[in-house]
């Protein structure tokens, strides 16, 4: 998935900076001036990982060869890289390592082959913390692997894929192996690959009561009925008019939760401009005013405060949102905006939204508020950009730009027990 990013040319101390203010907009009719919510930071010191920290997923797992150019070549050229890197990749790999790094405890269910592309892939889950023992190894045939062209001249990145063979199937994960990677599990995580052994996997999470999260890139076989048991899903800014065919974005993320009642929320990611979440509520009031989707959205746009440079999140309050041939729902529309990175620190963008979608399966696992959520997914996807491949640059939990992050988390997790 494309990552949370921007270009700018204002100056930067390369470091991440935390967030600074947060908006909720009144949505009425007599809209009240935003409130900005500040949280003072008490401590230097990290709270622990999460206690209920197990994390499984299910997807790809591959290595990519980034092969950095000056400019994307013409049919027939011949060119030089500026730049070489092999390295681990795969949705589901770069998600689960970011969650590892970020101190989750993930469990990664997927298929390679027992060939020198495998043994790395492998080796790089262990040194990052990923749990390799629902891993299935072909003796025979071939791991999967992308050949990546980054273009430093457009920022853009094109991925050529080879899928591993043989496939895998349901067959190649035992029932005693599908219960044991379960176990204990806060949460279950989906990138839409391996379609037949991924149902499996989340119908039996599903039973045992274990949220869903899928990672939806676009329209893939299969994947209606993982949707059809996700409790929150991620999107790419394609895939949700694709899906619903509505007329506008906002209006396809009212049909989405419309269509799928078990889902919590729904962000779709827009690269640089950032991201829209859409949050079912459940607390409905009778004198809740309905409001066109669409026009709120462009009145959260026009709230929203363009000179920061760190990523920001304003909301709607609780309302009633409308969108024009699709139907009604009540909850908040959020928008978030992305971080403002300059060209010059601007790397590669692969696996950004994969780093984003990491970030959100740890503010998941510890409560983290959706005002929160969203600017410390961009902040991680943000960090992702500034290196080449997917996981070079991803964070690890004692990187000092995560710091404000996971101490506010604490603060209001400790403040909403009290």
């Amino acid at each position: 998935m494309l990552g949370l990013f921007s270009l700018s040319t204002i100056p930067n101390n390369n470091a991440i900076k935390p967030v600074n203010s947060q908006s909720l907009v009144s949505t009425s009719a007599t809209a009240t001036k935003p409130r900005n919510l500040r949280v003072k930071m008490s401590s230097d010191t990290l709270p622990p990982p999460p206690e209920k920290g197990i994390v499984v997923g299910c997807g790809g797992a591959s290595v990519d060869f980034l092969a950095a150019v000056a400019t994307y070549p013409k049919p027939d050229d011949k060119i030089r890289t500026t730049n070489l890197k092999v390295q681990g990749g795969g949705n589901a790999g770069n998600a689960l390592t970011c969650a590892a790094r970020l101190g989750l405890k993930p469990r990664l269910i997927s298929k390679i082959a027992d060939d020198t592309q495998g043994r790395d892939i492998l080796d790089e889950f262990v040194a990052d913390g990923v749990d390799t023992s629902f891993l299935v190894v072909s003796e025979q045939g071939n791991s999967p692997f992308t050949y990546v062209i980054v273009d430093h001249q457009t920022k853009t990145r094109t991925c050529i894929h080879t899928a591993g063979n043989p496939p895998m199937v349901p067959d190649d994960l035992s029932r005693e192996n599908l219960l044991s990677a379960l176990d204990g599990a806060r949460i279950a995580y989906f990138d839409g690959r391996l379609p037949e052994t991924a149902l499996v996997i989340a119908q039996e999470a599903a039973h045992k009561s274990i949220p869903i999260l899928i990672d939806a890139e676009r329209k893939r076989e299969g994947l209606d009925d993982l949707l059809k048991l996700a409790d929150y899903l991620i999107c790419s800014e394609k895939f949700p008019k694709a899906w619903t065919e509505a007329p506008s974005l906002p209006s396809a993320l009212v049909s989405i939760l419309l269509r799928l009642p078990n889902i919590n929320f729904v962000i779709v990611t827009l690269g640089e401009d950032g991201c829209i979440m859409l949050e079912r509520s459940v607390n409905e009031s009778s004198g809740t005013e309905e409001i066109d989707v669409d026009v709120l959205l462009e009145s959260l746009k026009q709230q929203q405060k363009d000179e920061s440079t760190s990523p920001t999140c304003i909301s709607s309050s609780v309302t009633r949102l409308g969108a024009k041939g699709i139907g009604t729902l009540c909850g908040r529309l959020f928008l978030g905006t992305a971080e403002k990175i300059p060209p010059s620190e601007l790397i590669d963008t692969t696996g950004a939204g994969d780093a984003f979608i990491g970030a959100v399966i740890y503010a998941i696992c510890v409560d983290m508020p959706a005002e929160q959520m969203l600017p410390f997914a961009a902040h991680v996807a943000a960090a992702n950009c500034r290196a080449l491949g997917a996981r070079t640059g991803l964070p690890y939990r004692t990187d000092p730009r995560l710091a404000p992050f996971l101490q506010q988390s604490s603060q209001v997790i400790t403040s909403l027990a009290k």
